[in-house]
């Protein structure tokens, strides 16, 4: 069993009242809160050791270079990739995704097919659009049901010589639906040549992650979601797969050789790393990591999962609710509206008003709002320390709103 009062004794911003009330913090799916292991890391950082890195012979920065590379190694284990230097570090999923879209334009040509699916965020949709504007590449979307379940079967048919890029989220921020990542992978193996990306920002904080076992070719995700600072990321490529691209930055670092003439690009992972990094945030991800191992994976994932299921239970006692993406697998989160109320956010206001903060709107995946015909969503999501109190006070905090705006 976990010790959840001593690592919510990690979290000082959850001591805190919102509106006269202790805080429930449920809105871990936009960005989860630090640890004091993880602020006393980066703190430390620009107190002791604030340097550029890789650049200069001097302590300090030598300091610096080797905790920034400490912390590629804790993600190269976190994830289980072979390689420390398959492992790039970004600003977050968003320009991890970014980053492969425009590196590949070199691989892509006219009528040429990029697959993703219904449930992604939007982005893991804009940057394959902007990809097909530039290259004349067809987007398919692999369709889903009423219960927010992809149905696959469809890349059977689909996947051939002209499929470039696979690219879906393992669990849906909007839905909390788990995709079945493993067959999508499998099939893409078995039909085509192409590359595969598995967005992995809302995995990572709940899902042991292990990309040789999966068999991506590319895995992206963020670190504000998992307890590390705001614009940190990673990108993991395989070694084979990233040498075939492009570089999507030119500028310091990036380089092997700069002439006038000609310009030759550095080695893996400094050919996609341009610029000075955000060291300070990639050295304090590590320290997240280590927070996480810590608490044991397996141990926030069986917690959560009490959670979700304690939350769905007693929701749907609540008259008039409906949860999207009931019957299926998810993990993280639970998304909901009340029947006969038009704007989750009304209902959002009412509970931020008694402390409680959730996420409504559409999530960034307009899409999937569409499919159900609403404007948005009530989401849940929940974190390592959030406890079964806390969804009793969410529940009693739906119920309020409902009495107010029926």
């Amino acid at each position: 069993m976990l010790d959840i009062q001593n690592i919510r004794n990690q979290f000082p911003i959850l001591d805190q009242e919102i509106n006269g009330n202790p805080l429930v913090y449920l809105d871990n799916g936009a960005s989860s809160q630090k640890p004091i292991s993880v602020l006393q890391t980066w703190e430390k950082y620009y107190t002791t050791i604030n340097a550029n890195v890789h650049r200069g012979i001097h302590t300090l920065s030598q300091l610096a270079t080797t905790e920034m590379e400490l912390a590629r190694q804790k993600v190269q284990k976190f994830i289980n990739a072979k390689h420390d230097y398959e492992v790039i570090f970004t600003k977050g999923t968003t320009e991890g995704i970014n980053l492969i879209a425009y590196a590949i334009t070199n691989l892509i040509k006219k009528d040429d097919e990029i697959i993703i699916s219904y449930l992604e965020h939007h982005s893991n949709i804009v940057p394959w659009q902007m990809l097909c504007e530039r290259t004349g590449a067809k987007l398919r979307v692999i369709p889903m049901d009423e219960n927010g379940i992809l149905q696959i079967d469809v890349l059977d048919s689909w996947l051939n010589e002209k499929t470039k890029i696979v690219s879906l989220n393992q669990v849906s921020n909007a839905l909390g639906v788990i995709n079945p990542i493993e067959e999508v992978i499998a099939k893409t193996r078995k039909l085509s040549n192409a590359f595969v990306l598995i967005d992995a920002a809302q995995s990572s904080p709940h899902l042991r992650l292990d990309v040789q076992k999966m068999d991506c070719d590319f895995l992206v995700f963020s670190g504000h979601k998992m307890y590390a600072p705001m614009g940190t990321g990673i990108l993991y490529g395989k070694e084979a797969s990233l040498n075939k691209l492009q570089p999507f930055h030119g500028g310091g670092e990036m380089i092997a050789t700069c002439s006038f003439e000609k310009t030759t690009y550095a080695d893996l992972p400094f050919r996609f790393e341009a610029g000075t990094p955000n060291v300070g945030g990639n050295i304090a991800l590590g320290a997240a990591i280590d927070f996480m191992e810590s608490v044991g994976l397996e141990n926030i994932q069986q917690h959560e999962h009490s959670l979700l299921e304690y939350a769905q239970r007693h929701l749907l006692e609540i008259e008039g609710l409906r949860i999207y993406g009931e019957k299926a697998n998810r993990a993280g989160a639970v998304s909901f509206n009340l029947e006969g109320i038009g704007i989750a956010s009304d209902v959002g206001m009412i509970l931020d008003k008694q402390g409680i903060a959730v996420r409504t709107g559409h999530h960034c995946a307009q899409p999937i709002m569409a499919y159900f015909d609403i404007a948005g969503t009530v989401r849940a999501s929940f974190a390592v320390y959030n406890t079964f109190e806390e969804i009793d006070r969410l529940v009693e905090g739906v119920k309020k709103a409902q009495r107010m705006l029926a």
